[in-house]
């Protein structure tokens, strides 16, 4: 069937290309054995179209293997050696037509485009044959050489840039780029590559320059060359830069290139005064937009010349600001009715997007404030528009200089936020985007007090005009500088927020490859988490925001919120911690919540578990009492099914016990019910547990119990028949230890609490109640209690010389005895792995999961790698484990002497010395609570 690819019309062709991918890509090899024969058979025919369908099957199967490595990459292998060698004949055929017709370039781009997924990863064995890769390398220098026949070629840029042979010139020059700069260096190359890199180098790469260059030269003399080949010939340029020799070519030229090629790229031309005045949304998103970044020769021009600079700037950076310069006092003392806008243009974003090189060297340094005034800020009146913005985003570039004159600074920012008013779309929303590094910069925020509500009500209307996410950081770093300032407007801008947001997602439903507005609608959700964590210490406001947060919590919790859920997660999180009370309408989330989990956000499950704390945590009695829906039942069967299914890892439940010992701890005394239960499941999935971490997290479900009620949780584990078992399994974990004599378990201070508090638990209770290996190990259990409490006073104290802030979380008092988890993060390296840092405070309010990783010289052990909490505010923060220990002991030897007295004796001399320190120490801690709630009260 692979024939009858060309035979039929381009709809019927798009269909049976789709059908045969997914069949290539779930059947090759396994199912379709005879494929690549099939294949083989046709290329060899002198059938066009059956050489045109053996080319498109063969094209979507080295796509399959394009980006796979190791083994799965091993099936093209046999791929490349069936066919390239004939491949190669069909290539060397087709370039040696006469006058070839329009046909024949769709068979040459396929080639190019099995060539190009077959070296994107590595270079085939075939290839490093010098014969083969030459031959190869001449249809390719061949191609680039050739010029596009001028007949049969569009009038329509935009069909002309899609036309055959164009596309043909697009492909070999994309190669060229892959080919120089993932395998063309000998010094960066893997050492199976070196050989290849030294031929290419040597043979190839001048030789590929100089065809790159006339086809740049068509640009200089006004010709046409499709933006997406001229950016990538100038990327071709930009490695050679830093090559020796391709460098020792360039260089005689460069003054053409600069200044006669590259320059001008970067002026303002006429597609972009067309765009500007008959299109300025289109002309905003399209400055905004990475994509189009690729495809824009000017991204390239830039870049080529911020490369220059980086890796030859000794030679070039005067000469190139010394013309820079000239531009400049051309546009001065040109009258103004001739003066070069599109130069001056031009000159501004060179000068922004030097400003990272500039701002380090001297003397450049030291003279740009003069550069600034002389040059920028004059243009903050230019009537040019397209002047206007730039000099806001130059002025943005370089916003956080030391100014000799701070009046120069703040004229600038004035005219930054007058800018907001300006008639010309593209100018306001540069404005904005650059009003952000002002703000950052600012030391004088009463600078800025005045006009806030101004710009407020001018950024909104932006809001609503334009999506784009760079809008949204400005309001974040606003929001985040003001803090509680920004209290009065809290209520205005989330509602407006929540407007945009719901503006940005209808765009992004209508259109389903528009990207833009799921990113802004990424960014409002964003900048309403950072105005809730600005207004946190003022409760009050989280009621009247509710309404207009609801329906948007409500709708994205929900399948449709897959990709914004994160963001959602951490408002639902905000809206339950800080109200003051959880409202019914806000319960109404938790079963969405719940059967997402059920359904498809396990990898979300660390962002629901705070939101799910903060229902049992805050709201206690309703979710102990509520029988409609019954929440305790609706957790238990979350948790039962997260723990037992299969195919879950180790890594991805944490969160199941951690909302056990939530519910243990916030529920003591009043869910008696439920522990057996959660400690049939916890017992179940220790026993295939690997990792470390979730070990201990499982451990503690059972000291939990312990705690939550010990005569209960014994009684329980007695009846699983398990009893010994757990024990046995906890007094291994304690005592395990690295070669480094680093303790392998309950690393955190608050796994060492729980455990203390668990076993503690167990010391006082009646003889007839411990089952008789209990009763025979208590001096086992005493001592472990003893070793945690030494360890645990250790940590704190660790914690205390390192100075830790425990400010940091807002000011916030976190409980009289707080469970700093910072001290745990700095010792050892807290690493955000979200794919953005965010500016959030409360840690255990990010919604971002957070994993810190721990390296040590047990290489073997990968599991050491363990996921901290996220600092919840627990029930435990207000016990101190000390005075606990000494209260329970001080029970004992007035209710049981006898075992008093027997635990006593069972110490050697150092437990006894440890015992008599602690005791001291509980006493200490008392008198140091008992001032600090003098003081409090």
């Amino acid at each position: 069937g692979i024939d009858t690819r060309k035979k039929s019309g381009p709809q019927f062709r798009v269909q049976l290309g789709d059908g045969l991918k997914n069949i290539e890509h779930s059947d090759y090899p396994e199912l379709w054995p005879t494929l690549l024969s099939g294949i083989d058979a046709n290329l060899r025919s002198r059938d066009q179209q059956r050489v045109y369908g053996a080319l498109y099957a063969l094209r979507v199967l080295t796509r399959k293997y394009e980006f796979k490595d190791d083994e799965e990459r091993t099936p093209v292998y046999l791929i490349i050696d069936t066919t390239f060698p004939v491949l190669l004949e069909i290539f060397k055929y087709l370039l040696s037509l006469a006058n070839p017709p329009i046909e024949i370039s769709d068979l040459i781009k396929l080639i190019c485009k099995i060539f190009w997924s077959s070296i994107y990863l590595e270079i085939p064995k075939q290839l490093h044959d010098p014969n083969v890769f030459t031959a190869w390398m001449a249809c390719f220098d061949n191609l680039l050489g050739r010029p596009v026949p001028l007949e049969g070629q569009p009038n329509d840029l935009e069909q002309r840039k899609n036309w055959g042979w164009w596309k043909v010139k697009k492909w070999t020059v994309h190669i060229m780029n892959r080919l120089y700069n993932r395998f063309g260096d000998p010094k960066i190359s893997k050492p199976e590559n070196k050989a290849f890199a030294q031929m290419f180098q040597k043979q190839f790469a001048g030789k590929f320059l100089e065809s790159h260059l006339s086809l740049l030269s068509v640009v200089q003399q006004g010709g046409y060359l499709p933006d997406r080949v001229t950016n990538l010939v100038l990327q071709y340029l930009s490695t050679s830069l830093s090559k020796a020799a391709t460098y020792q070519l360039l260089k005689p030229r460069l003054d053409v290139i600069l200044f006669d090629i590259i320059f001008p790229l970067m002026c303002f031309n006429d597609v972009d005064d067309k765009l500007w005045h008959e299109d300025p949304h289109e002309y905003v998103r399209k400055g905004y937009d990475i994509i189009e970044d690729m495809y824009s020769p000017r991204t390239a021009a830039i870049n080529f010349v911020s490369e220059l600079v980086r890796e030859r700037g000794k030679e070039n950076l005067q000469k190139f600001l010394a013309f820079i310069v000239e531009v400049f006092r051309r546009y001065d003392e040109a009258p103004p009715a001739q003066k070069p806008y599109r130069q001056k243009d031009g000159a501004l974003l060179a000068v922004g997007a030097l400003s990272d090189r500039l701002r380090q060297t001297e003397p450049y340094k030291s003279q740009l404030e003069q550069m600034l005034v002389q040059h920028v800020y004059p243009e903050f009146k230019s009537p040019v528009g397209h002047l206007r913005a730039k000099a806001a985003w130059v002025a943005g570039q370089y916003a956080n200089i030391n100014m000799i004159d701070l009046r120069n600074f703040s004229a600038a920012m004035h005219s930054i936020v007058a800018a907001l008013k300006d008639p010309e779309l593209p100018v306001r929303v540069d404005s904005v985007v650059a009003l952000r590094s002002f703000i950052d910069a600012c030391k004088d925020l009463n600078e800025l007090r005045p006009i806030l509500p101004q710009f407020l009500d001018e950024f909104f209307k932006l809001m609503n005009e334009v999506e784009n996410e760079d809008l949204v950081f400005t309001l974040e770093t606003i929001v985040d500088k003001f803090g509680e300032e920004m209290a009065p407007y809290a209520l205005g801008l989330c509602q407006n927020l929540a407007l945009a947001f719901w503006k940005c997602l209808q765009s992004s439903e209508a259109d389903e490859d528009e990207d833009s507005g799921a990113l802004a609608a990424v960014g409002c959700l964003r900048a309403i988490s950072t105005i809730l964590e600005s207004v946190s210490r003022l409760p009050h406001l989280f009621p009247q925001l509710e309404p207009t947060l609801l329906p948007i919590m409500r709708r994205m919790l929900t399948t449709d919120g897959q990709d914004v859920f994160e963001e959602v997660l951490e408002i639902v999180s905000y809206m339950t911690y800080f109200s003051p009370t959880i409202s019914l309408e806000m319960w109404s989330l938790w079963p969405l919540m719940v059967d997402a989990m059920d359904e498809w956000a396990i990898d979300f499950f660390e962002n629901i578990l705070v939101p799910l704390d903060n229902y049992i945590s805050r709201s206690t009695e309703y979710f102990i009492t509520c029988k409609n829906p019954n929440y305790r039942q609706s957790l238990f069967k979350m948790i039962s099914s997260v723990m037992a299914d299969q195919n879950l890892e180790d890594a991805d439940i944490e969160p199941a016990p951690k909302l056990v010992e939530s519910l243990l701890q916030n529920c003591k005394g009043r869910v008696d019910e439920w522990v057996e239960p959660y400690l049939r499941i916890s017992v179940e999935r220790l026993r295939r547990t690997k990792r470390n971490y979730l070990k201990d997290l499982l451990i503690e479900v059972v000291s939990n119990a312990l705690y939550y009620n010990a005569a209960l949780a014994v009684n329980i584990l007695q009846k699983m028949g398990v009893t010994g078992e757990i024990f046995q399994v906890w007094f291994e974990m304690l005592y395990q230890t690295r070669k480094s004599g680093q303790v392998v378990h309950f690393r955190r201070e608050h796994d060492k609490k729980v455990c203390i508090l668990g076993l503690a638990s167990l010391l006082p209770l009646p003889a007839e109640l411990l089952p008789q290996e209990l009763q025979s190990g208590l001096d086992q259990v005493f001592r472990a209690v003893l070793k945690l409490l030494v360890a645990y006073k250790e940590q704190r104290a660790e914690a205390a010389k390192r100075g830790e802030d425990a400010e940091e979380d807002n000011g916030e008092l976190e409980g009289l005895i707080s469970d700093d988890e910072d001290d745990w993060d700095k010792e050892f390296g807290d690493e955000e792995d979200g794919e953005e840092v965010d500016t959030r405070k409360l840690k255990r309010l990010a919604a971002q999961a957070k994993a810190v990783y721990q390296r040590t010289e047990d290489e073997d052990d990968t599991d050491d790698e363990f996921t901290d909490d996220e600092e919840f505010q627990a029930p435990i923060d207000s016990v101190d484990p000390f005075i606990f220990f000494a209260d329970v002991m001080k029970a004992l030897s007035s209710s049981d002497p006898p075992r008093f007295q027997a635990l006593s004796w069972s110490l050697d001399f150092q437990h006894q010395a440890m015992a008599h320190g602690l005791a001291q120490h509980a006493e200490e801690r008392r008198k140091e609570i008992e001032e600090l709630t003098e003081k409090g009260s």
